[in-house]
Order: C-alpha cells, then sequence, then structure tokens
C-alpha cells in the first residue's frame, strides 16, 4: 500500500513538472471563459426530458423549491471544497433505497450549473450500477470494464446531451468482487487521475451502502471527503449512528436527509421534528443538513400529473 502511494505521488509531480507544455484542452478553456462545453472527445447521447421528469432530475424542472433545494445543499458543499482544497466526494448511505444515487445526480447538476466548474459523476456502485437508467442512457462498457480489462476510459464517459458540464462514468457490469476491485491499484491510480487531472473539476462518487458490504469502507480512504444521504421515517437512527461511526476516518462533509415531511426553508410539524431531533443527537460528526422536502416530492408529482 505504502509503494503505490509512493508511485502515485511520483506521477503527481510529474503531471505539475509538465502541466505548463500541456496543448489547453478545449472543453477545460471552455470553463476557463465561462462558455457552453462542445465536447469533441467525450461522446453525448440524449436523454429522454420526460424520462429525466419521472426519475426526478432536476435538470428537467423549471427553478421552484426542488432545485432551490438542491441549490442550496450544493452551494454549502462548494463552499466546503473551496475552503479545504478539495474535490472528490463520496455519496453513501446507511441501507440501499434511500435516495444516495439520485442526491448525487442531483448535486452533481446542480454543482455544473457552476460556469467555472465541470462534474464527473462516477458510478461505483459495482456491485449494481444503476446511474445510468435515471437518463435513459445504454452504456455498453463502464468503470467494471476499465478495471477488469481493457477499455480505454475515454471510451467510457457520456455527456447527457443539454446537460452541460457534466460528464458520467458508468459502472459497467455488476461486479461479485466489488471490495477488491474498488481498493485495487488500478482504482487507486484512477482515482488520482480523475482528482488530478483538472483544476476546474469536481468528482462525485456515487457509492455502495455502507451496512450492506465493505466496498465504501475499502474506498472511503481515497477520497476527501463523504456525504452521508439518510431517509426521514426510514433510516433508524441505530443506522445512521452505526454508519457515521463507520466513516469516522473520513472527512463528513454532511448529512442530507432525504424525503423530510417538511423543507428546510420551513418550521417541520411536532411529528417530524420529533424524529429528526432524536435522529441528529445521533449525527455528532454531521456539520451540514439539508433537507429534500417531501413537499418538493409533492411539488413534482402534481406538476408530473399536469403534463400527462
Amino acid at each position: 500500500m505504502e509503494r503505490i502511494k509512493q508511485a502515485l505521488a511520483r506521477a503527481r509531480e510529474e503531471r505539475a513538472r509538465t502541466a505548463g507544455t500541456e496543448t489547453p484542452h478545449p472543453a477545460r478553456s471552455a470553463v476557463q471563459t465561462g462558455q457552453e462545453i462542445q465536447y469533441t472527445q467525450t461522446r453525448s447521447e440524449q436523454a429522454s426530458p420526460n424520462l429525466l421528469r419521472e426519475q426526478r432530475v432536476i435538470s428537467a424542472y423549471e427553478t421552484g423549491v426542488f432545485t432551490d433545494a438542491y441549490k442550496i445543499l450544493s452551494t454549502q458543499i462548494l463552499q466546503k471544497l473551496l475552503a479545504n482544497n478539495w474535490n472528490a466526494i463520496a455519496v453513501t448511505s446507511p441501507n440501499p433505497g434511500e435516495g444516495k444515487t439520485l442526491t448525487a445526480i442531483n448535486l452533481a447538476i446542480s454543482l455544473a450549473k457552476e460556469v467555472t466548474y465541470t462534474v464527473l459523476l462516477v458510478d461505483a456502485d459495482l456491485r449494481d450500477p444503476t446511474m445510468h437508467n435515471y437518463f435513459g442512457l445504454t452504456p455498453q462498457f463502464g468503470l467494471s470494464d476499465y478495471l477488469t480489462g481493457d477499455a480505454p476510459l475515454s471510451d467510457l464517459l457520456i455527456n447527457p446531451a443539454g446537460i452541460n458540464r457534466l460528464v458520467i462514468l458508468p459502472g459497467g457490469k455488476p461486479l461479485n468482487n466489488s471490495t477488491e476491485m474498488l481498493n485495487s491499484p488500478k482504482m487507486m491510480r484512477l482515482v488520482d487521475e480523475l482528482k488530478t487531472r483538472y483544476a476546474s473539476r469536481i468528482v462525485l462518487f456515487d457509492v455502495p451502502p455502507l451496512l450492506l458490504s465493505a466496498d465504501t469502507l475499502a474506498f472511503a480512504p481515497y477520497m476527501d471527503a463523504a456525504l452521508l444521504v439518510i431517509e426521514a421515517g426510514k433510516t433508524s437512527a441505530h443506522d445512521a449512528k452505526r454508519a457515521t461511526e463507520l466513516l469516522q476516518n473520513t472527512h463528513l462533509i454532511g448529512t442530507v436527509l432525504n424525503k423530510s415531511r417538511s423543507s428546510s426553508m420551513a418550521a417541520p410539524d411536532d411529528a417530524s421534528q420529533d424524529w429528526s431531533g432524536r435522529l441528529l443527537e445521533k449525527l455528532q460528526n454531521s456539520r451540514l443538513i439539508d433537507r429534500i422536502a417531501e413537499r418538493s416530492r409533492h411539488w413534482t408529482d402534481r406538476l408530473l400529473r399536469k403534463k400527462h
């Protein structure tokens, strides 16, 4: 492990020495000038607006309560990244089905709206890689194929057409040995490359639930920080506490309380306040709380019915 870290450090030093002689990348130049990026090396695939709405992906919605909730979250996250010189975050949850993947997607899109940054969204949930389904994409290969074979990384990246400054690295085929792959030297080299290639890039990794396998524990040391997603009324205080304990050696940048009965912009009712209050007492390591409101969920449901 120490030899791998030393090799990565030498690679970073070599890139730093040659950085001044690199030919400017078109996407990097566009970011620096605030222009819309024209992808020439990364392929673009059209995502169905109707599917994006059904999946509650914020790029399909006009500005409102739903999108504002993620804007608040992304602003807080960006402030933390800038304050600590970080650019790589793992998004996880205690258990499956608590909203981590959709949170990662919408956070990535919201961050990509910042004119000085691009976002790379990586599906690192190699046991159950489903991120591409939210966009209606049908990638032939993904991260697992890169780790287990010779698939070139450049052939795997996808820009969902119409969502500027966002590139996705799909998960590929499911792997039974995902823990070993996420902790492999090849994965460590890839993470280092993704983090250091462009100064204007933010990298979000959608990683497996903490209490489901050892995958995220094995992978967490290579992240700058982690964001924990919990679901109001579903995630138990015990599971939330256990998840934060497992992340004790990782910078826990904050916690998203998903499907809360109330918005962070309004006072909760007594029942919601009581439940979340008891839960938050257990989250001593969390410093960022943002509720993606159940009110927003109802709002999007009404909007979908109007469209149909």
